[in-house]
């Protein structure tokens, strides 16, 4: 048996192709699925059946989409209520992939249908258990909204329990969640790779023998997870088609400039020092990097309902594209190129200034405001004395509550606070990019207080 990791960072999240050498499985594919038919190609194996562990929140699967394009036969719980044709499968369910044997295990707790599969060939075990036992913890329980939390953290609780009675210790592990995703909770690990028996060492939900204790404990620990959540369930349960992955022809000058002076969504993607320095006026500053925070602090934001129009390097845009279909945000238009100028001659440029910690200490006037756009969980545990706490993901529905006069703005690390300062001055605001991380801030010798 061997196992491909199609490892998606940018998301934090992973899908799995397990195969004999000669026939795969494929589990919780990402939407992008041209990347599954290069592994499957490389490996040379095909692939005839796919398998959701659950209806995800977190991304658009690619699992329906790859199993009617390649014949597949598509395995989905049988309790789910979908509106596309699949195999429907139930608890204690076993199949046979080749030579892989298949068993379906009910773990409810990340939803209320999820299930894990234990795949056995030639003796050798491997656990795929999607958002139930990650690496550290479990899969979030507040997804499905807060009147079923506690249930689902109990059956958390109990479904790790059933897969350490359905595994052997010495089976290896692969969650889908965990590395980064917002669909883990506790202290998920982030470590590359684990065991069932090693998770019922040190994974909390199996060390914390008190049940109640343990749901107390991770739902205290739940933080806000991104608003484009509410549109990934309803989308899965519909069955979503291979995305256009396409670059967009280059808008002209003229529809870029017109776009910014209507107020449309048109996001830059160069580098936040890049940005600071000289912008397009009224574009929203998303740096894309290598994508990691990209996608996910977009598309918390940004309002599903609007035009959005990306501005950067070919390369960029191509790899922002592929992220956000992901996400469900589909074939954005684009400006190709990098300097705002030729972009667009003659429209209304714009900058602020960055400084880090010592800069901020040093040029501050007293009374200027901070504005610290971190989660409140993360304000809650450590901030400056006085700053006023307005988390990014919130920002635009509290446009009221920014004080004014000028604001120096810092996060954790300096990318929520480099899309906040760009925000908060298209809405008109005088700002100051603190481009510094927050671990650093006392060292610097800012003060703060908890």
């Amino acid at each position: 048996m061997d196992v491909i990791v199609i490892d998606t960072p940018q998301l934090g999240d992973r899908s799995y192709l397990v195969h004999d050498g000669i026939t795969g499985l494929l589990v919780d594919a990402q939407r992008d699925i041209d990347r599954v038919e290069a592994a499957a190609e490389q490996a040379g194996v095909r692939i005839t059946h796919v398998a959701e562990t659950n209806i995800h929140n977190d991304y658009l699967t690619g699992g329906w989409a790859y199993a009617r394009k390649h014949g597949a036969t598509y395995l989905v719980n049988a309790a789910d209520d979908v509106s596309f044709e699949r195999t429907p499968v139930s608890d204690g369910e076993t199949l046979q992939v080749g030579g892989l044997t298949v068993k379906a295990v009910a773990t409810p707790g990340h939803t209320h249908h999820h299930l894990s599969f234990v795949v056995v060939h030639d003796g050798e075990q491997a656990v795929f258990s999607g958002g139930s036992v990650l690496y550290g913890s479990v899969g979030r329980t507040d997804l499905l909204g807060r009147e079923h939390m506690v249930g689902l953290t109990h059956d958390q609780y109990a479904s790790a329990r059933r897969l350490a009675e359905e595994a052997a210790e010495e089976a290896a592990l692969y969650p889908t969640h965990g590395f980064g995703s917002f669909c883990s909770s506790g202290p998920a690990t982030g470590a590359d790779e684990s065991t069932l028996g090693e998770q019922m060492r040190t994974n909390h939900v199996y060390t914390d023998g008190d049940e109640e204790h343990f749901v107390s404990e991770l739902i205290a620990n739940l933080t806000a997870y991104p608003n484009y959540y509410v549109h990934m369930m309803p989308g899965n349960t519909e069955g979503p088609a291979e995305p256009d992955l396409s670059v967009p022809d280059s808008l002209d000058a003229q529809e870029l400039t017109s776009r910014l002076a209507e107020g449309e969504w048109v996001v830059d993607l160069r580098h936040r020092v890049a940005y600071s320095a000289n912008h397009l006026k009224g574009t929203i500053s998303f740096e894309y990097g290598d994508g990691s925070s990209f996608t996910a602090f977009l598309g918390w934001i940004f309002p599903y309902d609007r035009k959005l129009t990306l501005v950067g390097s070919r390369e960029d845009v191509e790899n922002a594209v592929r992220d956000l279909s992901r996400i469900g945000i589909e074939s954005p238009d684009a400006a190709l190129g990098e300097d705002p100028e030729q972009l667009a001659p003659g429209a209304p440029v714009s900058s602020y200034p960055r400084v880090d910690w010592q800069g901020m200490l040093a040029e501050r006037p007293e009374g200027e405001t901070v504005l610290d756009v971190r989660r409140t969980d993360e304000y809650e545990d450590s901030h400056i004395p006085g700053a006023v706490n307005i988390p990014l993901h919130e920002l635009l529905t509290r446009l009221d509550e920014v004080p004014a006069g000028r604001l120096w703005i810092h996060c954790g690390s300096d990318y929520r606070s480099g899309t906040a300062a760009s925000l908060l001055e298209r809405e008109g605001h005088d700002v100051v990019h603190v481009d510094a991380l927050f671990a650093e801030a006392e060292q610097a010798g800012v003060p703060l207080e908890s």
